[in-house]
């Protein structure tokens, strides 16, 4: 289960769950004899059975179509245990909500290892208990008993919400920057939809525990939002799925062509320029020959992520299937695209791909020849753009591989062309 797991995300996990292990065992010491707290936590673990029961499917295939980011919509039940339980029973509440998920759905998602989900109710139990706590410190106390048009309920609730976003969000950073080593704010923080449909749930969990306290019998009117939420969000990672290369995780032909084309109508409409590249993996079928298919995927994964990292967060790096990869870098001219490709030329030959197996072996001296062309000195069309850059990537290989050829120049940035990665292979002890 741990063999893939980098070490300091090993160690982070384990005190992060010792924490709240220890945390929540205390509180729940001198929490248990209360009767209130036992009717609303079951109340709240029934409610939020019944939702996951119902759209038990829907979040089985958003889990076994993966993702960096997965907002939970479970969220809503969280919020509403905050503000409605002490702390321990907080905790406990998302404890329980996140094993019944585990038995009934995420279990059977190969894309749900179990030290990731014990990792992920963790940060959940962490951030209920601290919001839980930090409704007692400041005196704000439970939603319960607060008469319905005082502000203190709505401090209660905002209070709440704020604190469970802010301790849960930098939880799950810092463990994906152990995990990926990723430092993209996408990456680490999610998009901007991830975070509005945070946003959303959190509003409908404040809304769950007002109308639990004040008017209970409203309360199952959050069923229906709440479904129609998720099958929403469903529907939205099917679209990315759509567009999206499964081995690589940038896009797809199709994916990378809708955007093209409307970066392109874009720039047209604007009078600005827009550069397209293409860039081929050399000698990579010698990959695939001497060291089997899994390594040449380890490859791609590598050069893909070397290309994105090369190039700025609103680029569009595709994968045209094969070795072949292509970026659309909307209003990029001049020397900036010759600075531009060679930083992507660069970093690829830095990669040490580790092999799969366990021989403790690398592959390194990698490389890629690139072919840029430009709008609108290449064409107004994409196909015309694309063609060009193509022949340029034609030329780059044709002259030596590893360098930079321009469509509008009859000479590349030439770099000296390296052994073929088959002759690079290093044992990692040998460093």
């Amino acid at each position: 289960m741990w063999s893939d797991v980098r070490p300091r995300w090993i160690v982070f996990a384990l005190i992060c769950e010792i924490t709240a292990v220890v945390v929540t065992v205390a509180s729940l010491w001198g929490e248990l004899d209360s009767r209130h707290d036992l009717i609303w936590f079951s109340v709240l673990l029934v409610m939020g059975v019944a939702q996951a029961e119902m759209s038990r499917q829907i979040e089985r295939v958003r889990r076994w179509m993966g993702g960096q980011t997965h907002i939970n919509v479970t969220s809503v039940w969280y919020l509403a245990g905050v503000v409605l339980l002490a702390p321990g029973w907080a905790a406990l509440l998302s404890a329980a909500l996140y094993v019944h998920l585990w038995i009934r759905v995420w279990r059977q998602v190969s894309t749900r290892p179990a030290h990731r989900v014990i990792a992920s109710t963790t940060w959940a139990l962490l951030s209920c208990w601290l919001a839980a706590v930090t409704l007692q410190v400041t005196g704000l106390g439970i939603l319960a008993g607060t008469p319905p048009n005082a502000a203190r309920g709505a401090a209660i609730v905002l209070v709440a919400a704020a604190v469970f976003e802010l301790v849960n969000l930098l939880l799950v950073a810092a463990s994906i920057c152990l995990y990926t080593r990723q430092r993209s704010l996408t990456d680490v923080v999610g998009t901007w939809s991830d975070n509005m449909l945070e946003l959303v749930t959190l509003c409908l969990g404040g809304l769950t525990a007002t109308a639990l306290v004040y008017q209970p019998i409203l309360v199952l009117l959050i069923y229906p939002p709440l479904l129609l939420l998720h099958r929403h969000v469903l529907i939205k990672q099917l679209e990315v799925a759509v567009a999206t290369d499964e081995k690589t995780g940038l896009f797809n032909t199709n994916g990378w062509h809708h955007l093209a084309n409307r970066e392109l109508t874009r720039a047209q409409r604007t009078s600005s320029a827009l550069a397209v590249f293409m860039i081929d993996i050399d000698h990579f079928k010698k990959i695939n020959d001497t060291y089997g298919h899994l390594a040449g995927d380890a490859v791609l994964k590598a050069v893909a992520a070397a290309i994105t990292n090369a190039v700025r967060d609103y680029d569009a790096v595709g994968r045209f299937g094969g070795e072949e990869f292509v970026v659309l870098l909307p209003d990029l001219a001049g020397e900036d695209i010759s600075a531009t490709a060679e930083r992507v030329r660069h970093a690829v030959t830095q990669l040490a791909v580790p092999l799969s197996d366990e021989s403790m072996q690398t592959i390194s001296g990698l490389s890629v020849s690139i072919g840029t062309a430009t709008y609108p000195a290449a064409g107004s069309a994409l196909d015309r753009i694309i063609h060009a850059a193509d022949t340029a990537l034609l030329r780059a290989k044709r002259t030596g591989r590893n360098r930079v050829e321009h469509s509008d120049s009859p000479n590349g940035s030439a770099a000296p062309t390296p052994r073929p990665p088959m002759d690079q292979v290093k044992s990692t002890s040998d460093h």
